[in-house]
């Protein structure tokens, strides 16, 4: 059988005030039925600035001065990954770890990313009704999105409504292709998206100097 490749995008530093900057987590995108052709439709797209995780650190060795570039250089942010356990992949959640540090991302002196917008993209192997309190996985999903709202307003983000593909394993190729056409038409159009208008402006979450004394 014939490997599959990724082609990852350079990074560019000088994206500009609206650049996106898209990082991409799948552990085996030769079993992806819906996030490898999300990952190709945002290849489509200009100013997206695309990092597929598992293929650029395959030993999860990651390069933070250059991560905390190419999040520098753009204001939308977008987490595209299925879901793991109401989670992110592993590597996913080392990247958290590794680049948005103390005193860059947040905390004193960490206003790096503040002002800018957080989009989570992800997909669900169980359908939408699991997800329920008369359903195997007993909470709504929502109940597992505070830790990306919470990351979000660490950093002095925006989190945006995010974009939700569920039973990706048995939805039908109609319902997958229009996904991912509204993937690459909000990519194109932001941040022209209406709803951004009604939401509220970046929270503050300031971190007391003494809850991070110095070694």
């Amino acid at each position: 059988m014939q490997e599959e490749t990724i082609t990852l995008s350079t990074p560019s530093p000088a994206q500009g005030s609206e650049g996106i900057y898209l990082i991409a987590a799948h552990p085996n995108w030769r079993e992806s039925r819906v996030n490898r052709r999300l990952l190709d439709s945002a290849g489509t797209v200009a100013r997206v600035d695309s990092n597929d995780l598992y293929s650029r650190y395959p030993d999860y060795c990651i390069d933070v001065p250059a991560e905390q570039a190419r999040l520098a250089a753009a204001q939308l942010i977008v987490l595209m990954h299925p879901i793991h356990w109401y989670s992110m992949p592993a590597l996913q959640k080392l990247w958290l770890d590794d680049v948005l540090s103390y005193g860059w991302a947040y905390g004193l002196g960490g206003d790096a990313l503040r002002g800018k917008d957080l989009w989570l993209v992800a997909t669900t192997g169980s359908p939408e009704s699991s997800y329920h309190p008369q359903g195997y996985n007993r909470y709504f999903f929502d109940a597992f999105l505070p830790p990306y709202e919470q990351t979000a307003a660490l950093c002095g983000m925006r989190f945006l409504p995010p974009l939700l593909l569920h039973g990706a394993h048995s939805a039908s190729e109609a319902e997958v292709t229009d996904h991912i056409e509204t993937f690459r038409q909000r990519l194109q159009s932001y941040p022209q998206w209406p709803e951004l208008d009604e939401l509220d402006s970046c929270p503050g979450c300031d971190v007391p100097a003494a809850d991070r004394p110095g070694d």
